[in-house]
């Protein structure tokens, strides 16, 4: 009842933005339900229930610590996004959909050795883990957003507390981690291939992410000399 009341008390454009946010949950989560079972041609598939019961139950409990701005810029119309960004968050879309889509096939057609239940439990906690690093960053910093643009209509600041006190990008570290565990846990190891692109494509986009902010953000190169590592402490 506490998030209605301070959706109810929001500002108008932030209530409305937060709405088309969270209309956008349900869609998703259809739209992965549909790819895993139309690919596997069955819907007596449980560790494909296991990880949708676990992404919902992650994006509702996410809604209990998200801040309603950050929540409205991820459902907002976005202006002023990057460009090659566009080009990268399609890829990242299609190569999660060949993921998906991988998994259906290969529990239909048996293509992969079998992933013991003790790995497939393992990759839920790890899941689990990078959710929650996912969400910590973006309790933190409320100029979280799902595109890589300069939010100057939101006066964006840089932000160094929480996880950004170590690493400069600990949202895409949580969704690198997210997308690996991902195939093992629906039991494919053919899908870890577009698991690993999505891996490089988001290495990639924390690098020009990075430059971008270094040109464009005041205050983030003071900010990028105290915290060292983009990604993985003492490594990147």
């Amino acid at each position: 009842m506490g998030f209605l009341k301070k959706l109810s008390d929001s500002e108008p454009e932030i209530r409305r933005n937060v709405i088309r946010r969270m209309k956008q949950f349900p869609a998703a989560w259809i739209f992965v339900g549909l790819l895993l079972f139309i690919s596997a041609g069955t819907v007596k598939w449980p560790f494909a229930w296991y990880f949708l019961i676990v992404l919902v139950s992650v994006d509702l409990i996410g809604l209990l610590f998200i801040p309603l701005e950050v929540l409205a810029e991820r459902g907002r119309k976005k202006e002023y996004v990057e460009n090659w960004d566009k080009v990268l968050g399609t890829l990242i879309v299609l190569s999660m959909m060949v993921i998906f889509l991988i998994t259906g096939f290969d529990y239909r057609w048996n293509w992969s050795a079998d992933i013991d239940s003790g790995m497939r439990i393992a990759s839920i906690a790890v899941f689990i883990l990078a959710c929650a690093l996912e969400i910590w960053a973006m309790r933190v910093n409320r100029f979280f957003s799902d595109v890589v643009r300069i939010q100057s209509d939101r006066e964006q600041k840089v932000c160094s507390s929480g996880p950004y006190k170590y690493i400069r990008h600990p949202g895409y570290l949580g969704m690198i981690a997210y997308y690996l565990v991902t195939p093992l846990i629906l039991g494919s190891w053919w899908a870890m291939i577009p698991a690993f692109v999505i891996a490089m494509l988001f290495v990639l986009r924390t690098r020009l992410e990075d430059r971008t902010l270094h040109k464009k953000l005041p205050g983030y190169r003071e900010y990028a000399a105290r915290v060292k590592y983009r990604l993985i402490p003492g490594l990147w």
